[in-house]
């Protein structure tokens, strides 16, 4: 175990996190655009939302595939493989911009309304399943950082994974709003994100090496389709018994089915405002895609202040239970101000947003954790990032239909949600929950 941990020392870690960041920042540099590309080529609000849940359909199904395949043949080469599909996704959106807007039919309908599927939206619908099937190098990448952690740095080392992720968000949007804006518009961000991939492709084959695994049973030569929902967890690699992992054994575990209600809920009414605000923005609030850039960075980072500094501070004056309750009741409030067609009062919902968001999503996630003991981790946030898979999709197809029909009362759906969950969550209060992992 000595030589282990020293080859993990040796390994270092900020080629994996500019990894993690340059991913995360190609993916959200998509955001302030990709409903004006949408609209201009023929969707409508539904359409909107189909393209919205393609990325984490195909992502639901790959992730696992991916994971399994790393730890078959190492983590470096799935890498660069899912980096290198995310590039030729890019060229594939580029290729959408190149090409007639021919139609190939058109749909009037009373309830889906009118939309046109052209040739661009089809590549563009091609783009994002490509680079949703190649969209697991982030779980590839968290398994990567598992593999060189040791349990004094492990937390502080995910820390960091999830600050990069974090900055990448902040910067994909801004850098989307400004580049533009130029007589350009979509073309140069697109370029951009495909040169940014190009660094990650060169970053993973030149900087990162691979980390050393030896693993006492993965199990991978098989594929079950139950492995779409659990993934084998890493705590279980050098241990000479590992707990039943089974979508059977996790529910049974005491409070997790409830855990993983929550999750699913908590997706569910996110991506109702992830597909439903695009538009909001492009319609009533008639913001161009600078505008809407500026919002998603001013937001993501109000929420890396919250999770960084306030919840540390915070934590130590209360517990995850208290801050579930309050974060959940700022979300209900952030989104039933969505509703009001008025930039500034959107702003302020965009402050209640982080910082209910920041509170509530890491104090319900250090719950989870505990609750699901050091044997089965793996397998319980398998489960749980699955249900919010199932959730994301089911909510932004939903959301963006729903936009379609109610408007801007979509958002009160998802603040319905959230209500649900500010109710659900005093039952954290009853639970013993504050026990360390088990050994």
């Amino acid at each position: 175990m000595s030589t282990i941990a020293s080859e993990r020392k040796q390994i270092p870690l900020l080629p994996v996190l500019m990894v993690n960041f340059i991913g995360m920042l190609g993916y959200s540099i998509i955001l302030p655009f990709l409903v004006f590309l949408v609209h201009r080529f023929g969707g409508n609000e539904f359409i909107y939302g189909i393209m919205g849940s393609i990325y984490p359909a195909f992502q639901f199904i790959g992730a696992p595939l991916l994971g399994k395949w790393s730890d078959r043949i190492g983590r470096k080469v799935i890498l660069l493989i899912t980096q290198i599909g995310t590039f030729l996704a890019w060229i594939l959106f580029l290729l959408a911009l190149l090409v007639p807007v021919e139609t190939f039919f058109s749909v009037k309908s009373a309830s889906l309304g009118s939309f046109i599927i052209s040739f661009p939206l089809i590549i563009m619908f091609l783009a994002r399943a490509l680079d949703g099937l190649t969209g697991g190098n982030v779980s590839v990448a968290n398994a990567y950082l598992s593999d060189i952690s040791t349990d004094k740095n492990r937390k502080a080392n995910f820390g960091k994974m999830a600050m990069s992720a974090s900055l990448g968000f902040v910067l994909g949007p801004a850098l989307a709003g400004l580049l533009g804006g130029t007589p350009h518009k979509e073309m140069v961000p697109i370029l951009v994100a495909a040169f940014i991939s190009l660094v990650a492709i060169g970053l993973i084959w030149f900087k990162l090496p691979e980390s050393k695994m030896e693993l006492v049973n993965p199990q991978t030569k098989k594929f079950q389709i139950k492995k779409l929902f659990t993934f084998e967890e890493k705590e279980c690699y050098r241990m000479k018994k590992c707990k039943n992992s089974t979508i059977r054994a996790v529910f049974s575990i005491p409070h997790i089915p409830f855990m993983v209600l929550i999750y699913f809920l908590v997706f569910l009414g996110f991506n109702f405002f992830y597909a439903a605000f695009p538009m909001h923005a492009l319609k009533k609030l008639e913001w161009n895609s600078f505008e809407l850039g500026i919002f998603f960075s001013f937001l993501s980072g109000i929420m890396i202040f919250v999770q960084g500094p306030l919840l540390g501070f915070l934590s130590k004056k209360s517990s995850d239970q208290y801050l579930v309750i309050v974060g959940s009741i700022l979300l209900v409030l952030n989104f039933s101000l969505m509703a009001v067609g008025n930039s500034m009062v959107i702003y302020v919902a965009a402050f209640l947003f982080a910082l209910g968001n920041g509170l509530m999503w890491p104090s319900y996630l250090s719950i989870l954790s505990k609750l699901g003991g050091e044997e089965q981790q793996g397998a319980v946030q398998g489960v749980a990032n699955s249900a919010g898979s199932i959730a994301s999709i089911i909510g932004l197809i939903l959301g963006g239909y729903l936009y379609g029909v109610v408007g801007s009362s979509t958002f009160l759906f998802a603040a319905g949600f959230l209500f649900l969950i500010f109710l659900l969550a005093f039952r954290l209060l009853k639970m013993e929950i504050a026990k360390p992992l088990q050994s």
